[in-house]
């Protein structure tokens, strides 16, 4: 056990952790010349292609120092602040963590944040820094914030470069040095935390865990506690490049466990594996739930598929716990899921996902956040969908969730920064300056504003400087309505939305001159509009397309086209009563993109 070193790799995104692990897989020889590639850990086309991390991976490293071999178990970590959670697990599973910064653009908003995550856990942090090769590092002034952080000796700072390897034997050493081994008792009853799991269409449910105590082997019984399920262990192994058997793994190993589950459900990330003869007597501590923070519709597109558009969420619900989904029917787009997402990228992903992996064409509809509404008599409903918000006769209030956010950029960019945090209803509670150039700005603000677009604009006026991050401080009261669409005064119900009274007409006027310009022409009239309430806010018409009816009228009387007209306008006015609008997905996407 002495032996053995667990450790993550946290950071912001784009600090260059991927490339990095790359270069410690190479300096240990876990993978030959042939297999490198670079961002090998992700193994998602999806993750190359952004080049962002989006799952934690862990794999396992021999290394050799001063004649003794060691066992390295690395969790390579996501950076962007939507998938915290997954941080947040790697973190459980380690006694180290590696913070990695980047030499040219120095400590970012989630960098801190992860920073004490870790720090929560009384994990070992070893500071490196990061892209020393390139033109632009500013080593000094970035060791000097990274001593203000976290409080370390400025020799204990590794200059790295995961492009150029330079460094990375003194990461390797340091590991080995300063990272605790892991505790437990090899002859205790077994404990064994889940920390993720992988679907296999031919082997079932792969999961993988750590051995806190005890130890487990192939061939033996085993209990999952939260779901009280027993099973065989088939197949236990340690995560090389590729799974390796092994007979046991013992305690402080990270493993696999293959028991040919069949069923998602039956494995909770964040659970403990016992034994079934001789159960420990507590679970695991040291999971938080998953909050999610934004709820949108998730419908396929074609109604028969509703089933296979199940079994696709439950495979991805595996390799991603932090969705959460629950069934759901509108009168626009029949059956389909309520899902909660941790922020828009990650829903954003998790669509692109069930696309490739899975063939499922789906509608997103426009995303919200849940809301608290109190009824005048006193009763709480959760709201998750506007649809779900009582009448406006029987409310007494509502609730919305909000942030606190913290913004980390450039002193020059201080000025449009504020101003579009304030048109996002937040006020400004703390302002201060880390260096001459990097101020620290801590904005209140309801978590609605932030859902669409507002991550986007912050990259754009900051030139992408600017780094954000954010944490839930509870509901407060807000003066919210609910901005329903109507074409052809039929309610859509997926196009509804809860909205903050003063941006209500606004929303309301872009929404129905967005539909306007994107829903196709019919042989009726199509009337759009905005309504809070009873009340119409604002109105657009999609003209008729008319077929010219007096066409084979040349000469004669006035009367025989007016007749023709006024039977045509009759047919028109039939076809209103009985014709349905098709609403383009195109249009439930443009609605988040509106300014």
């Amino acid at each position: 056990m002495k032996h053995i070193r667990n450790f993550c790799i946290i950071a912001h995104i784009d600090h260059g952790k991927s490339t990095l692990a790359d270069r410690l897989l190479e300096y240990t020889n876990t993978i030959t010349q042939r297999e490198s590639q670079a961002q090998l850990l992700d193994d998602m086309d999806l993750e190359r292609e952004r080049g962002i991390t989006i799952k934690s991976h862990a794999i396992q490293m021999d290394y050799i120092q001063d004649g003794q071999a060691y066992v390295l178990n690395l969790i390579d970590t996501p950076g962007h602040v939507d998938f915290s959670y997954e941080v947040s697990r790697s973190i459980a599973a380690c006694e180290g963590a590696l913070l990695i910064v980047d030499a040219s653009q120095g400590i970012q908003a989630q960098t801190i944040s992860n920073l004490y995550l870790a720090l929560e856990h009384d994990l070992e942090i070893i500071p490196i820094l990061n892209k020393m090769d390139l033109p632009g590092a500013m080593p000094e002034e970035v060791k000097d914030q990274i001593i203000e952080l976290i409080g370390c000796k400025r020799d204990e700072i590794i200059p790295a470069s995961g492009k150029t390897g330079l460094g990375v034997h003194d990461i390797l050493r340091a590991i080995v040095e300063r990272v605790p081994a892991p505790k437990g008792n090899p002859d205790g009853e077994l404990q064994a935390l889940i920390f993720d799991s992988v679907f296999n269409s031919f082997r079932g449910i792969i999961a993988y865990f750590k051995v806190l105590n005890g130890e487990i082997r192939k061939g033996d019984k085993v209990k999952f506690v939260a779901t009280e399920k027993d099973y065989i262990a088939e197949e236990v192994g340690t995560l090389k490049l590729t799974q390796k058997p092994k007979d046991v793994i013992k305690t402080g190993d990270v493993g696999y466990i293959i028991s040919g589950i069949k069923e998602a459900r039956e494995v909770k990330v964040g659970d403990t594996i016992t034994h079934k003869e001789r159960p420990s007597s507590e679970p695991i501590k040291g999971f938080e739930e998953v909050k999610p923070m934004v709820f949108a519709g998730i419908y396929p597109v074609d109604t028969d598929e509703y089933e296979e558009l199940r079994e696709a969420m439950h495979k991805l619900q595996l390799n991603d716990a932090s969705i959460v989904f629950e069934p759901e029917s509108s009168a626009a787009l029949g059956f389909g899921f309520r899902c909660g997402f941790l922020g828009m990228l990650h829903m954003e992903i998790i669509q692109e996902r069930l696309e490739r992996e899975f063939d499922m064409t789906v509608i997103t509809t426009v995303p919200n956040v849940s809301y608290k509404a109190f009824t005048s008599k006193g009763i709480e409903i959760d709201v998750h969908n506007p649809s779900d918000l009582p009448d406006p006769s029987k409310l007494e209030h509502v609730e919305e969730p909000f942030i606190k956010a913290n913004i980390i950029t450039k002193s020059e960019f201080v000025g449009p920064i504020m101003s579009l945090c304030i048109q996002k209803r937040g006020t400004i509670i703390n302002q201060s300056y880390l260096t001459s150039d990097r101020v620290e700005l801590i904005f209140e603000m309801p978590m609605g504003e932030i859902v669409f677009d507002f991550y986007d604009r912050l990259k754009t006026i900051s030139k992408g400087y600017a780094s954000f991050d954010y944490h839930q401080i509870g509901y407060r009261q807000s003066d919210l309505v609910r901005l329903d669409i109507l074409l052809n005064s039929e309610p859509v119900d997926a196009l509804s939305s809860l909205i903050h009274r003063t941006n209500s007409y606004n929303f309301g006027k872009k929404i129905c001159e967005k539909l306007r310009e994107l829903i196709p022409r019919q042989q009726f009239e199509i009337i759009i509009q905005a309504s809070i309430g009873a009340k119409i806010i604002a109105r657009e018409t999609v003209k008729a397309l008319r077929k010219d009816v007096t066409a084979k009228c040349y000469g004669g009387d006035i009367s025989r086209k007016r007749k023709l007209l006024e039977k045509q306008k009759k047919g028109k006015k039939r076809m209103r009563q009985v014709g349905n609008v098709e609403i383009p997905q195109t249009a439930f996407m443009a609605v988040l993109k509106l300014d």
